[in-house]
C-alpha cells in the first residue's frame, strides 16, 4: 500500500513526499511487472505527455499507488493559532470599510493572559485594535476563567508600524506586493470539488463549535481539533477508517480518576459531532473513534500554547493534498499575492474541474515583487485532462487577468470579508462573499478547449 498520494492528488505529489533513497525504494516496491522485473525508468514509457509517472508499469503497480489512505487536520475558531488569524483579519476588515487603498501586513501573537498585535500598516482610518480585540475573543467564547484565557482581563499591546516606503512604491503602481509562488487545486471528490479529508475535517470543528455555543455539550471550551484518516481504493474515497477529535472541556466529564472523560462523554461527542458530520456511507464497523486521546484536555486555548498567525496554512487550504506556496493569507490585503493569487489559483482550478476537463488540477502562479504580470503559470491535471495541459494554461492566460489589479477586481476583494475566511478554511465554502469559489467560467472554458 502506498500512503500519501492517489492519482488526483497533486501532480508534484510523488516527488514532493518521496526523495532519494525513500523514492527509489517506493519504486523498488511497486514498480515490478508480471515477470518479476524491475520496470526501467530510462524507457521511453516512462511517462506520458501529461507526466504520468506510472506510465509503462504493470496494471498491479498502477492499481496499487490507487489504494492509499490519506489524513487531513482541522482545528476550531478556539485554537490559538486561529484565535490570531482571526484577529489579523478583524484589523483588515476594520481598514477595508473606510480605506480600500490601506496597506496592511498584520501579525498577532497570543500567550497566557496576553495579546501582541504587530505588524506593518499604512491607512488614512484608525482601529480601535484593543476594543475589537476583546470583543472577538469575548465572541470566540474565552469568557470564563475556567477556560484559562478571559477577554476582559487579558493584556493587549499594539505594535503596529507602517509599512516600508521601498515596497509601496512597487505596489502603488499594479506591481505584486512580493515575490513567491501560489497554489490552487479543485479536485471532484465532494460537491465543493475540494478534497474529502480536510471536508470532513472542517465539518467537523464547525460541529464542535456549535454544539458548544448552542449548549448542546455545554461542558466544551473553545480549543479544538480534528483529524480524519480516508481510505481510497481504486483512487476513489471509500470509508472513514479513524477520526481523532480533541477538545478542551471543564472538569464536569471527569471519571473518578480524574485523569480522562468518561466513556460517556466520548460516546457523546462521536454521536454529538462525529457522526453528525461524517456521512454515514463512508462509516463502518471499522471506523476507529479517538476523542481526547490524552485522556483530558482541560488545560486548553493560550493557556497551554502560544498561538500566531499564518501558522495553520495547511488547514486554511487543501488539507495536504495539494502542494503549498508557504505563504500564509491571514492579516495580508489583497495587494499580498501570497494571498489574492491563491484565491485566483483556487478559482481557475475550480472552474476546470467544473467544466469537466478534469478530475483534479493543480494551478502554480509565481510572481516578482513589484512587477504585475506573473513570471510563470503552471496547470497539471496530472494526466486525468479532457485536453493537454499545455492548452488548459493557454487558455488560462487568455481568459482570465492574473496580475494582482486584475485579481482584485475580478474577485472584488476590497471588501471586509476576510474575518469570516479565518476559520474552517479559505476554500470549500460556498459563502457569496467569497467570489473565488464561483464556477461561472465554466462556459468560457469549454468554448476554447
Amino acid at each position: 500500500m502506498l500512503v500519501g498520494r492517489g492519482p488526483c492528488r497533486a501532480d508534484f505529489g510523488m516527488f514532493w513526499f518521496f526523495s532519494g533513497r525513500r523514492w527509489a525504494s517506493i519504486l523498488g516496491l511497486l514498480g515490478r511487472g508480471k515477470d518479476g522485473n524491475m520496470a526501467r525508468l530510462g524507457s521511453r514509457q516512462r511517462t506520458r505527455p501529461n507526466g504520468d509517472i506510472f506510465a509503462g508499469y504493470s496494471e498491479e503497480t498502477r492499481m496499487a499507488r490507487d489504494n492509499y489512505v490519506f489524513t487531513s487536520e482541522s482545528v476550531t475558531e478556539g485554537h490559538p493559532d486561529k484565535v490570531c488569524d482571526q484577529i489579523s483579519d478583524a484589523v483588515l476588515d476594520e481598514i477595508m470599510k473606510v480605506d480600500t487603498r490601506g496597506r496592511v501586513a498584520c501579525e498577532t501573537f497570543i500567550t497566557i493572559g496576553l495579546v501582541v498585535v504587530g505588524g506593518e500598516i499604512t491607512t488614512s482610518s484608525y482601529v480601535d485594535v484593543p476594543g475589537m480585540v476583546r470583543n472577538l475573543i469575548r465572541e470566540i467564547g474565552y469568557t470564563d476563567p475556567k477556560y484559562g484565557f478571559n477577554y476582559s482581563t487579558c493584556a493587549i499591546l499594539n505594535a503596529i508600524g507602517t509599512q516600508s516606503p521601498d515596497i509601496a512604491q512597487g505596489v502603488d503602481t499594479g506591481g505584486a506586493g512580493d515575490q513567491g509562488l501560489m497554489m490552487g487545486y479543485a479536485i471532484n471528490e465532494t460537491k465543493e470539488l475540494m478534497p474529502l479529508p480536510i471536508m470532513l475535517a472542517h465539518r467537523i470543528t464547525q460541529r464542535l463549535a456549535e454544539v458548544r455555543k448552542k449548549r448542546i455539550l455545554p461542558y466544551l471550551g473553545p480549543d479544538g481539533k480534528s483529524q480524519v484518516t480516508v481510505e481510497f481504493e481504486g483512487g476513489k474515497p471509500k470509508r472513514v477508517d479513524t477520526v481523532v477529535v480533541s477538545s478542551q472541556h471543564t472538569e464536569e466529564i471527569l471519571d473518578r480518576t480524574g485523569r480522562q472523560i468518561t466513556k460517556r462523554a466520548k460516546e457523546e461527542i462521536v454521536e454529538q459531532v462525529v457522526l453528525k458530520s461524517v456521512p454515514a456511507r463512508y462509516i463502518d464497523a471499522r471506523t476507529k473513534y479517538l476523542v481526547n486521546p490524552t485522556g483530558k484536555f482541560v488545560i486548553g486555548g493560550p493557556q497551554s500554547d502560544t498561538g500566531m498567525t499564518g501558522r495553520k496554512i495547511i488547514v486554511d487550504t487543501y488539507g495536504g493534498s495539494a502542494p503549498h506556496g508557504g505563504g500564509a493569507f491571514s492579516g495580508k490585503d489583497p495587494t499580498k499575492v501570497d494571498r489574492s493569487a491563491c484565491y485566483m489559483a483556487r478559482h481557475v482550478a475550480k472552474n476546470i474541474v467544473a467544466a469537466g476537463l478534469a478530475h483534479a488540477c493543480n494551478v502554480q502562479l509565481a510572481y516578482a515583487i513589484g512587477v504585475a504580470k506573473p513570471v510563470s503559470v503552471f496547470i497539471s491535471t496530472r494526466g486525468n485532462g479532457e485536453v493537454p495541459d499545455w492548452r488548459l494554461t493557454e487558455i488560462v492566460k487568455k481568459q482570465f487577468d492574473l496580475t494582482p489589479k486584475g485579481i482584485i477586481e475580478y474577485l472584488d476583494l476590497l471588501r471586509p470579508i476576510y474575518r469570516k475566511t479565518a476559520a474552517y478554511g479559505h476554500f470549500g465554502r460556498e459563502i457569496e462573499d467569497f467570489r473565488w469559489e464561483r464556477t461561472h467560467r465554466v462556459q468560457d472554458l469549454l468554448k476554447d478547449a
